[in-house]
């Protein structure tokens, strides 16, 4: 087994290593002066068991490229079978036709891994679980609740909790962090423009009086809706409002957004990394290094994947 890393997340794929007691393998991507990648690995792999450790994010066509060429890479060079590790993977949110004469990004990304060369996919909390469909490669969906379950009951354990979905279509995933946390009371956040021009209207479906509220989601991209709910939340008597969120995207202003708002915090996991993010402000980070290096670690051993979350 052998771990090779891309230039989107370097300080994941660190610990990610130091977490399987493994030196990543020396490789070279470099640029020419048109923006062209190249990529040169700088050790055997012949017949090895690879993983590319390689987010999507931003800027995420130049890190797509990467990937697929560190995949086709590995694959001339003779690798047994090459698995990307995706921590976050773009282009999930484009994962239907929305309208007419629209494209399923989603799918044409997956083909691209696929065609490029890789034998298994492993990422974290889809934006759409139905995009595992779109391989025909195995691929492997780590779910982020354990770890922020694991890091509310050690910070907020004693208060009155409440998990909050954001909108209706998050309500899954809200209630499957709310059975970690001894079946934490759900609530809901009905957001309506009743005509374009005007602000959203913010009602909450269920009663966050007096509750410790935590917001779920998997991506954070402007931090617009999480702000407005903490906002309604507060109005409506929540003693105060938490987020957390598996990706943080944290686009142009929201890093500023987040630290203007009622939001106490904003917890998200490093499957994105953020460069001169100011520690000192609201939003703080949550390793998932040791969720992926066991993962990792059991699609080598040919064991089970699924009982981490048993």
């Amino acid at each position: 087994m052998k771990l090779l890393a891309g230039n989107s997340n370097p300080p994941l794929a660190k610990a990610i290593a130091d977490y399987l007691e493994i030196q990543l393998v020396q490789a070279s991507v470099k640029r020419f002066a048109d923006e062209e990648i190249f990529v040169e690995v700088l050790e055997n792999v012949r017949g090895q068991d690879m993983f590319v450790v390689q987010s999507t994010s931003y800027p995420a066509n130049d890190n797509m490229m990467e990937l697929l060429i560190m995949i086709d890479a590995l694959r001339r060079a003779s690798a047994k079978r090459i698995t990307a590790v995706i921590p976050y993977f773009g282009y999930a949110r484009q994962d239907r036709k929305p309208g007419p004469r629209t494209p399923i990004s989603a799918k044409l990304v997956a083909n691209l891994i696929t065609q490029a060369g890789a034998d298994r996919v492993l990422t974290m909390d889809l934006h759409a679980g139905q995009i595992q469909g779109f391989f025909d490669i195995p691929t492997d969906n780590l779910w982020g609740a354990p770890v922020m379950a694991a890091d509310i009951q050690a910070r907020y354990g004693d208060r009155k909790l409440m998990v909050v979905s954001p909108d209706v279509g998050g309500v899954v995933r809200a209630r499957s962090l709310a059975k970690r946390l001894d079946n934490a009371p759900l609530a809901i956040v009905d957001k309506r423009r009743e005509r374009a021009g005007e602000s959203e209207v913010m009602n909450i479906i269920g009663d966050v009086e007096g509750h410790t509220c935590i917001l779920v989601d998997d991506i954070v991209d402007s931090g617009g809706t999480l702000c407005n709910a903490a906002a309604a939340m507060k109005e409506q008597g929540a003693t105060e409002v938490l987020a957390y969120c598996s990706h943080g995207v944290l686009s142009g202003a929201a890093e500023a957004r987040v630290n203007k708002s009622d939001l106490t915090e904003l917890v998200v996991t490093d499957s994105i990394h953020h460069e001169g993010m100011d520690d000192g402000g609201k939003i703080r980070r949550l390793t998932i290094a040791p969720l992926f290096g066991e993962a990792i670690s059991r699609i080598a051993d040919e064991s089970s994947v699924s009982s981490l979350f048993d």
